[in-house]
C-alpha cells in the first residue's frame, strides 16, 4: 500500500489522506511500519464520517498527523431517521473528536499554508436545519474551547445535495435555500469561532 505513497513523497504531495479508514486501521499501521523503514515521513490525514470507535481513535495516537472528521448531526433521533439507526452518533463523535483533539491540538501549517498537524472538523448544513448547526458551533464553542479556546478550525459546507434515499424524505429533498445558509453563517459568528472556513 504505501509503495505508491513514497512515490508520491518524492513527487511533492503534502499528505496522505485515509478516508474512512476506521475498518482498516490494523492493516494501515502494518503498512505504515513498512514504510517508515524505508523512510516515509508525510503527514497522515485521518479522513472520517465521526462515528468512530473511540478505542480505535486512542490506538492512533501519535500516528495521525491531521483528523478531519465530520460531526453531522446533534440529535440522536434524527441521526437514527437518516443515518441508518444511528441513535447513539452524538456522542460517539463528540467523544471521537474530544480524543482527536487532545492528540493533536490546534491546527498547524508551514509557511506555504500547508497544514501539517492539528485537527479540522466539518459540518454540513442541511435543509430544516436538520443537521443541528446551532448546536454544532455551540458544541465547537463550548466543548473543544475547553482546550483550544475558539480557535479550532471548523470546516462549514453549504454543498449538501439530495441523493438515492434523501428523497424519501420530504423535509430533506431539497438543497439548502439561502436564508439557511446565512443563518447557519450567524450561528458561527455569534459563536465566536475564530477560524472557520466556508
Amino acid at each position: 500500500m504505501f509503495v505508491l505513497e513514497i512515490l508520491l513523497e518524492g513527487r511533492g504531495c503534502h499528505n496522505i489522506n485515509l478516508v474512512t479508514p476506521t475498518h482498516v486501521v490494523p492493516h494501515i499501521l502494518k503498512a505504515l511500519r513498512l514504510a517508515i523503514s524505508k523512510g516515509f515521513k508525510l503527514p497522515l490525514v485521518y479522513n472520517t464520517g465521526g462515528y468512530d470507535s473511540l478505542d480505535v481513535i486512542r490506538k492512533l495516537d501519535g500516528i495521525v498527523d491531521i483528523y478531519l472528521p465530520d460531526f453531522k448531526y446533534q440529535n440522536g433521533s434524527l441521526a437514527a431517521k437518516y443515518s441508518s439507526g444511528a441513535a447513539d452518533y452524538p456522542e460517539v463523535a463528540a467523544a471521537a473528536i474530544k480524543e482527536m483533539q487532545r492528540q493533536v491540538g490546534e491546527l498547524r501549517v508551514d509557511s506555504e499554508g500547508v497544514a501539517y498537524r492539528g485537527l479540522i472538523v466539518r459540518h454540513l448544513v442541511m435543509p430544516e436545519n436538520i443537521a443541528g448547526t446551532d448546536g454544532f458551533v455551540e458544541w465547537v464553542a463550548k466543548e473543544l474551547a475547553k482546550e483550544l479556546g475558539t480557535s479550532t478550525w471548523v470546516n462549514i459546507m453549504a454543498q449538501y445535495r439530495p441523493e438515492h434515499k434523501a428523497f424519501d424524505y420530504p423535509e430533506i429533498s431539497r438543497p439548502i435555500t439561502k436564508e439557511e445558509w446565512t443563518r447557519a453563517l450567524s450561528w458561527v459568528r455569534a459563536a465566536g469561532l475564530k477560524h472557520f472556513n466556508i
